[in-house]
């Protein structure tokens, strides 16, 4: 992973071009949902099996992204955006100067809160699925509502951090993720949406929910 060359981030040397495919967005948007959904249906017993389906859809999710990271498109795979403490210890003293270091895709600090975000899900998911034994233990409670808690956070700081990133780098990420385009020289584009993977992971989801429910 390598920042782009702010002499080439001109309106003549750049484009709208396409970055986060249609899976990656899919996936995006859907856990958000899933892992808010089971945050606010937590504490209500009638709605046991509706937070439980969530947390299943949330970590199936999960479970496509991992698989997704590795052979999906460029932006999407985790050899791209993945990178060692000296990286983003660089990325970040940059955003001390005039020109701080941007990238196409995630940043080094977007990555860190890629990773931890998606393992603190894995740990919810986790620890609420052994809450379900007859036998649980009382601390799997706790530890269910800790990792919770500590995710629900995160996920506040992410968003503050996005916002800081649009304006520091003079572009909009949350839209960046609702249309999958962003400023960049014309090459750095994907070539391919896979928009109907993106459908057949709607279907599933909506289909796992409504069996559930429905069982």
């Amino acid at each position: 992973m390598n920042p782009i060359d702010n002499d080439k981030l001109t309106p003549e040397t750049t484009a709208m071009v396409k970055v986060w495919d249609w899976p990656v967005r899919v996936f995006h948007w859907t856990l958000v949902a899933s892992v808010m959904g089971a945050y606010f249906t937590g504490e209500s017993e009638d709605y046991e099996r509706l937070h439980q389906t969530l947390g299943w859809v949330a970590a199936g999710l999960i479970a496509f992204r991992l698989v997704w990271g590795l052979i999906g498109t460029r932006y999407a795979r985790f050899t791209e955006f993945v990178s060692g403490p000296a990286q983003v210890w660089a990325y970040v003293k940059s955003l001390r100067s005039d020109q701080p270091q941007h990238f196409v895709g995630h940043n080094p600090v977007g990555a860190v809160a890629v990773i931890v975000l998606m393992s603190l899900t894995v740990l919810s998911v986790y620890t609420g699925w052994l809450l379900t034994a007859d036998d649980a233990a009382e601390w799997l409670e706790e530890a269910h509502e800790i990792a919770v808690n500590t995710l629900i956070s995160l996920v506040v700081v992410h968003v503050i951090g996005v916002v800081w990133s649009s304006r520091t780098h003079g572009e909009n990420l949350f839209k960046a993720m609702l249309n999958g385009r962003k400023a960049a020289p014309p090459e750095a584009g994907i070539h391919r949406n896979w928009g109907v993977l993106a459908w057949a992971m709607v279907l599933a989801v909506a289909w796992f929910v409504v069996l559930q429910l429905r069982g």
